[in-house]
């Protein structure tokens, strides 16, 4: 079974790439499909009922979706097997820009929009570094002047990375993505998979419920206004 992970900021458009990918590959594949989000998602009854494919859907509640994923995902690779299937997608939320869901023996996807800003790429970090594909959507809303500045500013971040231009809905430019995941691996070991990049490497007291404003409230990493550098109060 094949393992890729979607994921980028909140409207991007993942959904619809996904719809597209599912489309294509559904003729050749069996497919399982899993969303990852916060309070509530509809994603995977939709695709279910246009697809007739397994989905399933977690909610992270208080938890980040992105750490909710890494614990779900050994799981849910479980389950897509049960299922028979020979592609897992994973859609995840990407609230936490800090975060990068991709992990060893599967192939990382992340979507970005073309209308969201030239310098969003700029502020993905692990999302957009660690992936192996980026899909741009909705550039058919943007100049091509604006185009080439926003696949600049990918290029910045992830030199090596491999660019798709789309317009999701119709489905547009999407031939190479789908030959991406037909020649990307399938898992050879589950047990042994693990996060490609290293998570946050700290916490703070706000992480567990603690109200109090003010950083000398609080302990762990925390931030001053002034001042650029971190500053880590033990306990």
């Amino acid at each position: 079974m094949k393992l890729a992970i979607v994921a980028g900021p909140p409207s991007a458009g993942k959904t619809a790439v996904v719809r597209q990918v599912i489309r294509s590959l559904s003729d050749r594949y069996r497919i399982a499909y899993l969303k990852i989000d916060v309070v509530r998602a509809f994603e995977d009854e939709e695709l279910a009922a246009e697809f007739g494919i397994p989905a399933r859907k977690v909610c992270s509640g208080d938890l980040c979706p992105d750490h909710a994923g890494v614990m779900v995902m050994r799981d849910a690779i479980a389950w897509g097997e049960e299922e028979g299937a020979d592609l897992l997608l994973v859609e995840s939320a990407g609230l936490c820009l800090r975060c990068s869901p991709y992990t060893t023996q599967g192939l990382g996807i992340v979507v970005l929009s073309a209308v969201s800003g030239t310098n969003t790429p700029l502020k993905m970090a692990p999302m957009l570094a660690l992936a192996d594909i980026a899909v741009v959507t909705r550039v058919d809303l943007v100049s091509q002047a604006e185009k080439e500045v926003f696949r600049e500013r990918v290029r910045e971040v992830n030199p090596a990375l491999d660019i798709v231009e789309t317009n999701a809905v119709q489905g547009t430019g999407m031939r190479y993505l789908l030959r991406v995941i037909e020649d990307s691996s399938d898992i050879t070991d589950p047990d042994a998979i693990v996060l490609r990049g290293a998570p946050p490497l700290g916490v703070c007291t706000i992480c567990v419920g603690k109200t109090e404003i003010g950083w000398r409230n609080h302990f762990g990493v925390v931030r001053k206004l002034e001042g650029a550098d971190y500053l880590y109060r033990g306990e």
